[in-house]
């Protein structure tokens, strides 16, 4: 069955490519799909209801969600970059195929069978390229992925200079794009010196519970606002750029993060703030079928879902290996749960994985043996910095130090999050809770049987080994690397 599909995409591919696809006489009648991906950042934007004091402006990501489709529940496959756009490449949870953990140094190619998105789009007669960053866990060739015929003038970073021109070139042809906005790194990354500019006020900002209420921590989050607004007229830019040379009409948008943004108990973890992400796609001459399911949509979203709506969108057949579903198809069901991942990142050695379903956030812990906030390469951040000073000085919350201390970690948490939307009032002990925390452990079990979840197995050694000569000068803790430590004794 796998081989007849995938003779059936080729052929779908090899009769798209023979109808002039590259001819600049006339607009393709399949439409362009351009993803606006953005690095470390949380939906903190005027569409998603940050309004009012303490919060930015954003008109141009509005502007795309009120003529275009906004998704409420959105989730990624995991609260980290190299991760979650491993999956989203491939259309498949990363813990599918060995591509959980972030940072990898001995990356290998993708299993036979496997490709990527724009691989998919190549074959297809699509021009494919990606602006900047990819950050992907394993080893493929860039040039089998993207057009050499794509040619940009030198390379930029993240469109710091918003100098669009190069979208000339793509007048008149078919293409699947890339174009990666810094978000959360904009300017530097966040927390790492302090104060950071930010045109948000520090004393307007509103801080939640599991943070301590300080000037360091309140600039950490002025900054994130900063942060959303550099990035709105980023957006501004390109879709003015995509206006001014005529690929408006018929480039589908999508516009996401790779998950949230990159304070504490956000970036790297598995609460609502790590992995729930804005999703807009905007298409005007497709605009019917993309409202099938309403123009402002509630229905829980996966990450990997936006790499098969890419395709259904350009009416690409989805190969077997994709685990995402259209969310523009006719016979699209809106999913039960969306299961997110965390395994190691960088130095930090951690295996958490999440169930979110409609109104309630499962987590379960397997390394208990470690603080949530154990060892990580942020350890240098003004953020991290300063709650480590606070709690030496006693002056944490019970709950704000309780992420510093291994015997306050439990093996599983499940969280109410329409009357405890911070999540911080964890219910899997409470009796009256046990049918929902019974419910979410099968899901999960379930999910890990029928995925293979790579994340069960121990990570190889000479991964381990490769990742302590990376981290060596901080002296990696983790007891993962304690065989290498022995070894060199």
């Amino acid at each position: 069955m796998q081989f007849f599909r995938r003779l059936v995409f080729l052929l779908f591919c090899l009769s798209a490519a023979s109808v002039g696809q590259f001819s600049a006489a006339a607009p393709p009648s399949e439409p362009n799909v351009l993803w606006l991906y953005v690095d470390d950042m949380s939906d903190w934007m005027g569409c998603y209801e940050h309004t009012g004091k303490g919060t930015v402006p954003t008109p141009h990501i509005d502007s795309l969600a009120e003529n275009g489709i906004r998704f409420e529940h959105a989730f990624m496959p995991a609260p980290v970059c190299s991760s979650t756009r491993s999956a989203l490449i491939t259309g498949a949870m990363q813990t599918s195929h060995g591509l959980h953990h972030h940072r990898t140094p001995l990356k290998k190619p993708l299993p036979d069978g496997i490709e990527t998105l724009p691989e998919l789009f190549r074959t297809a007669g699509y021009i494919t390229f990606n602006e900047a960053k990819d950050d992907y866990n394993f080893d493929k060739p860039r040039e089998d992925m993207y057009s050499p015929e794509f040619k940009r003038p030198g390379y930029r970073s993240h469109l710091n200079n918003l100098n669009l021109d190069w979208l000339e070139q793509l007048k008149g042809k078919k293409f699947f794009g890339q174009i990666q906005l810094r978000g959360g790194k904009f300017e530097g990354e966040t927390g790492s010196k302090y104060p950071m500019p930010s045109r948000v006020a520090e004393s307007d900002v509103t801080v939640p519970p599991y943070y301590p209420d300080d000037p360091v921590i309140r600039n950490m989050l002025a900054r994130h606002y900063e942060q959303v607004a550099a990035t709105d007229e980023q957006v501004g830019a390109i879709l003015a750029a995509l206006k001014e040379y005529g690929l408006w009409e018929n480039t589908a948008v999508f516009f996401f993060t790779d998950h949230g943004g990159p304070m504490p108990r956000a970036k790297q973890f598995l609460y609502e703030d790590g992995t729930k992400v804005p999703l807009i796609v905007h298409w005007p001459a497709g605009r019917e079928q993309l409202e099938r399911g309403g123009r402002v949509r509630s229905d829980l979203v996966s990450g990997i879902d936006i790499s098969a709506s890419t395709l259904g969108v350009a009416k690409l057949p989805l190969p077997d290996f994709i685990e995402g579903q259209d969310l523009f198809a006719a016979d699209f069901k809106p999913r039960t749960h969306v299961i997110s991942a965390r395994d190691r990142c960088g130095l930090a050695v951690d295996r958490i994985r999440a169930v979110r379903t409609d109104g309630f956030r499962y987590l379960r812990n397997s390394q208990t043996d470690r603080s949530l906030y154990a060892q990580q390469y942020r350890d240098h951040y003004a953020s991290f910095t300063r709650m480590r000073e606070l709690l030496d000085a006693g002056k944490l919350s019970p709950l704000q130090a309780s992420y510093f201390d291994p015997a306050q970690r439990p093996s599983e948490e499940l969280y109410d999050l329409k009357s405890d939307p911070h999540q911080v009032n964890n219910l899997a002990a409470d009796p009256a809770f046990q049918t929902q925390l019974l419910h979410h452990r099968h899901l999960l079990r379930v999910w890990e049987t029928k995925t293979n979840d790579k994340g069960r197995y121990a990570e190889d050694r000479n991964s381990l080994r490769a990742t302590y000569q990376q981290y060596r000068k901080k002296n990696p803790s983790a007891p993962e690397f304690d065989f290498i430590k022995a070894e060199a004794k």
